[in-house]
């Protein structure tokens, strides 16, 4: 993704732009086809200075005005005729835009390469733990049990999401930016559109309704999904890290030589890769918000606003791309402790299965009743340092209703799952159905 948007990059995504400008004027008649070759020669990043064209920006205002200065003067020494027709009709935002668009659809590549990748070690996990109970935790308090798979599957769930809004959006993003001063291409005069078209053939863009040099809402979308998928790495960093403390210790991230220690502490295994997916996901709004806070540019073109977007968007898709890398490196070799889990489940002895017994009762007792009834047995067995059950069992209002073998089954967390391997099914059933699109 760094090379993505390096200095390269960026200037190969404009030349290639100017390559593909002069095929499309010359099929369309505009200039000779004479000039193609000698422009397309000229179009490659490792011919250009990129040292000189920074500080060339300084006074020029963007990449693209000494960049197209310098394919100029070096089409010139080889043809003078052909330099005639560089950048014709076109402006600076034209070149910089649609290169920027080349290099989001390089980096839409590897974001859909990472993410199915990371679907798929998802999905497998969520299958290979999709019965293994453990317990819920809301308000960072014990709850009722869940499965280790449920989980993943939330986890999994999202990054199916975002897939299928990454597939959503390319049409709307991919698209050529055209439009030469203020947007009319008014210097090709009537075969503007017919170059537009042919512009966007060659390049393999959309061609848009107009240009969009103040409308950013379609780099704002893509911003926006970029930090959503931030945002589900850092839960699922932010969920791993709680599940790697001390006093829950029941999954860890893969262990690794000198992976996770401390520089005084020995004992010490850190969930490193978490803490990439929670900063990650901490830096992105901020980056999402400079998007945004850019949206209201000026008439045709922008002052400052435009500038703004210049490091944000590519910045935020190296930060995302880190932590999807992060994630891959986390998930497949993932370390379950399944005998901690069920500890935990009985950590609180009984009473995260309260609710089962209530709602067995209230059948028979009627809500309110039963509710009142377990609270007290609760509160009785926490007094006591007592286990739930043994309170339930010696108390004679749940023994009339409910025998030593129904007490039994209600507090065995095995029996208490609900629709846990349902949801893991459908989570995987969407991941393979779209997999297979």
């Amino acid at each position: 993704m760094r090379a993505v948007f390096s200095d390269r990059g960026r200037v190969q995504g404009m030349l290639d732009f100017e390559a593909a400008l002069a095929r499309a004027e010359a099929r369309v008649g505009i200039i000779p086809a004479s000039a193609m070759a000698p422009i397309a020669a000229a179009c490659r990043a490792e011919l250009y200075d990129f040292d000189a064209l920074a500080q060339a920006i300084c006074s020029a205002g963007n990449s693209a005005i000494p960049l197209v200065k310098a394919l100029g003067k070096r089409i010139a020494a080889e043809d003078a005729e052909a330099e005639r027709y560089v950048h014709l009709g076109a402006t600076s935002q034209d070149a910089m835009d649609s290169g920027l668009v080349l290099q989001l659809r390089m980096a839409i590549e590897l974001l859909e390469r990472d993410l199915g990748h990371l679907a798929d070690a998802l999905a497998a996990q969520a299958g290979a733990h999709a019965g293994t109970p453990m317990v819920g935790r809301t308000w960072l308090q014990h709850a009722t049990p869940v499965t280790l798979g449920m989980k993943i599957a939330g986890w999994l769930g999202a990054i199916t999401r975002h897939r299928q809004r990454l597939g959503e959006l390319k049409p709307r993003l991919l698209c050529l930016q055209f439009g030469g001063a203020s947007g009319s291409l008014a210097a090709l005069g009537e075969q503007g559109f017919a170059v537009a078209e042919a512009l966007a053939e060659e390049l393999k863009l959309h061609l848009p309704e107009q240009p969009w040099h103040t409308q950013r809402d379609r780099l704002v979308e893509f911003a926006s999904l970029l930090g959503l998928i931030a945002g589900s790495l850092g839960k699922l960093g932010r969920d791993l890290s709680l599940l790697m403390q001390t006093e829950a210790g029941e999954v860890f991230e893969p262990s690794a030589p000198g992976k996770g220690g401390s520089s005084t502490m020995p004992h010490k295994r850190n969930p490193v890769g978490a803490a990439v997916l929670i900063g990650a996901a901490t830096r992105a709004p901020g980056l999402v918000a400079t998007l945004l806070a850019a949206m209201p540019q000026e008439h045709e073109r922008s002052l400052g606003l435009w500038h703004a977007e210049w490091e944000s968007l590519p910045e935020l898709c190296c930060l995302v791309s880190g932590a999807l890398q992060q994630a891959l490196s986390l998930v497949p070799g993932l370390e379950v402790d399944a005998e901690r889990m069920l500890a935990n489940l009985d950590l609180t002895r009984g009473l995260v299965l309260a609710e089962a017994v209530s709602i067995a009762l209230a059948q028979r007792i009627g809500r309110d009743a039963a509710h009142h009834l377990v609270e007290q047995c609760c509160k009785q067995a926490v007094k006591e340092g007592a286990h739930l059950r043994a309170v339930l069992g010696a108390n004679a209002d749940v023994a009339a209703q409910l025998s030593a073998g129904e007490l039994d089954r209600l507090l065995d967390p095995a029996h208490y799952l609900g629709q846990a391997r349902r949801w893991v099914e459908r989570a995987l059933a969407e991941h393979q159905t779209f997999t297979l699109r």
